[in-house]
């Protein structure tokens, strides 16, 4: 749980998807409760979502303070108008610790932005909506122990975390940021695959989203290299290699190679 003897709460800026995954997560976890966060949204829709499926959240007047008197401020904007948004915290004097979750935006930038250096750059992912995130993070040089451990706590909450040199941020941008998109495109891959050899749309997409989870799980419970797995169901002569021989052709692998070099040099351009 959040310690209340040093935090006010939590304003959330930006009420979109992630936003949505993270403040879920938490709330979910036990970490905190939906009456100890605020947000700051002008959309009036994105509004209405949040009055409908968590109404005890606070939401601020869109005239009044961005961060009002929350201990944490955790920025889910677009990565374009995070320095407008960090402005306009710097202007009304409160200094929150901010916790940024936009694609690709520097601690500098977001210092530069706000006037202090008491800044976290994270990125998380949409999994954390279930327990199941991959979150890393990298801080500000003033940034002291508690802080980092308020952070650390936060995401681990919502599944596991890992404090990380900046440089890597991009990178792992590409890999766990957009990666649920490419494991999504694998997923209804498969199920369509399944569909072309007969199998009914709901069955195929059974199979395909359990398969795919059976598999992470087997991965990362056994510690097994995923080779030795894929080798393990490979036969001599056999469909599992057929099937194997045919997405080597069709170039699987360095399609999700190249997805995720996509992902993290767009995530420095937006740097």
């Amino acid at each position: 749980m959040v310690d209340s003897r040093r935090t006010q709460g939590i304003t959330l800026v930006g009420g979109g998807k992630m936003g949505r995954a993270l403040v879920q997560g938490m709330i979910a976890s036990g970490f905190t409760s939906a009456s100890n966060i605020s947000l700051s949204e002008p959309n009036p829709q994105a509004c209405d979502w949040w009055r409908r499926n968590l109404p005890e959240i606070r939401i601020l007047d869109e005239k009044g303070p961005i961060a009002d008197d929350a201990e944490v401020a955790l920025i889910a904007v677009k990565p374009a108008i995070v320095a407008t948004v960090l402005q306009r915290i710097k202007q009304e004097g409160h200094q929150p610790l901010v916790v940024s979750i936009a694609a690709g935006i520097t601690l500098q930038t977001m210092i530069d932005a706000v006037g202090y250096a008491r800044v976290v750059r994270v990125m998380p992912n949409t999994p954390s909506l279930v327990g199941a995130g991959a979150s890393a993070y990298c801080c500000g040089q003033e940034i002291d122990s508690s802080d980092a451990e308020l952070v650390e706590n936060m995401l681990t909450s919502v599944g596991i975390v890992q404090r990380v040199d900046e440089k890597w941020m991009d990178a792992i941008t590409g890999l766990s940021g957009s990666g649920p998109a490419f494991v999504c495109m694998v997923i209804e891959a498969l199920a369509d695959g399944g569909v072309l050899a007969g199998l009914s749309r709901d069955v195929a997409m059974q199979f395909a989203t359990q398969t795919v989870m059976g598999t992470a799980k087997l991965v990362q419970q056994t510690g097994t290299h995923p080779a030795e797995l894929k080798d393990a169901v490979a036969s001599p002569g056999g469909t599992t290699i057929a099937g194997i021989a045919a997405a080597e052709q069709a170039g699987l692998r360095s399609a999700l190679i190249s997805a995720v070099h996509a992902a993290a040099k767009r995530s420095r351009e937006l740097g």
